[in-house]
């Protein structure tokens, strides 16, 4: 596991740091990580799909700031850093509200930007590899600019990323701001969701209750899976490189498995007998998605060091324990 020690390339000054999506399942452990390299962070979370439960051990840090706060209204706080996590980014929680989705994409990356400008802050945009849609060259690299349905359902959350990479770009040549933007694939680990509808906690909690694991399209799709320690280290080396790491980079695992080799996977190291049942692809769900890491590996010496065997069993211990304590909801699917 990647150590939990200083941000890598950090000069020793405390920065004040602000993670919107800070209670969310990757910003949780960011702010856990700055907190660790002695900087002080302001976690802003509207808990729509954020939980207070993940940061809950942080609060009493005196470094450590929870705020309530939507990311479509602007925040006036005074920080060295931005880091923009903010959004819905799982398909079942995008389509409960894909208006307000598309709102905190574009309007939250508007007002970050607008607060960046006038404190001079770095801010970083958690964008992602859905900007690539389905994709037409594998595995994706940075100069591929997608092949994304602009008005299906998952267009809310493929084409507001999209928007506010946009945005992010103009305000960097505009303005002269010092902007990083990272296209995030596929991550897991402990702090997901348990009602998410990703595939890592859907195969885990179904095998765990012996529930049938549902294959969409048979499985044959392929993904590639990161976990959540390897993503934050990323996502810092970013943050402190010097303007080569402006982006975007592709941050995620380049190998690649189906999603019926992951559910085998997920039932070998659960000890499950539940079945595998095959259900019809959803509408634009991509057949394949794996990341071209060789400018992340150049510019930033990062690449990730935890198979997913070892990361899935450590997943895998998060959720038992959550089903013992009765803490988990039915998975969807």
């Amino acid at each position: 596991m990647q150590p939990s020690g200083p941000v890598p390339g950090a000069r020793r000054r405390r920065r004040r740091v602000l993670v919107t999506g800070g209670a969310g399942f990757l910003g949780s452990f960011l702010c856990e990580r700055l907190l660790g390299a002695g900087h002080e962070v302001i976690c802003a979370d509207n808990f729509f799909t954020g939980n207070r439960d993940n940061v809950l051990h942080l609060l009493d840090d005196k470094r450590f700031e929870l705020v309530r706060h939507d990311v479509t209204f602007p925040l006036y706080v005074e920080v060295d850093w931005i880091f923009n996590l903010a959004c819905p980014a799982s398909p079942i929680h995008y389509a409960r509200d894909p208006v307000q989705t598309v709102k905190t994409s574009v309007h939250g990356a508007i007002n970050m930007l607008g607060l960046a400008k006038r404190t001079k802050a770095r801010i970083f945009q958690a964008s992602t590899s859905e900007v690539y849609g389905d994709p037409q060259i594998h595995p994706q690299t940075e100069g591929y600019w997608g092949n994304v349905n602009p008005i299906g359902p998952r267009a809310c959350y493929d084409e507001g990323k999209r928007c506010a990479e946009t945005l992010f770009f103009d305000y960097h040549r505009q303005y002269g701001l010092e902007i990083r933007v990272a296209r995030i694939f596929n991550t897991y680990g402990p702090r997901m969701q348990a009602d998410d509808g990703r595939v890592v906690s859907n195969f885990v909690l179904q095998a765990l209750r012996g529930e049938p694991i549902a294959l969409y399209g048979g499985g044959r799709q392929t993904r590639s899976f990161c976990y959540v320690e390897d993503l934050v280290e990323g996502m810092l080396r970013m943050m402190t490189a010097d303007e080569r790491a402006t982006g975007p980079l592709n941050l995620g695992n380049p190998a690649e498995f189906t999603v019926r080799e992951l559910a085998e996977t997920v039932l070998d190291l659960t000890g499950s007998r539940a079945p595998l049942v095959e259900r019809p692809l959803p509408q634009d769900d991509p057949l394949q998605r794996q990341p071209n890491i060789d400018k992340a590996r150049e510019i930033l010496g990062w690449e990730p060091r935890i198979a997913l065997r070892e990361g899935l069993t450590l997943t895998i211990a998060y959720f038992d324990a959550l089903l013992r304590r009765g803490d988990a909801l039915p998975a969807d699917g």
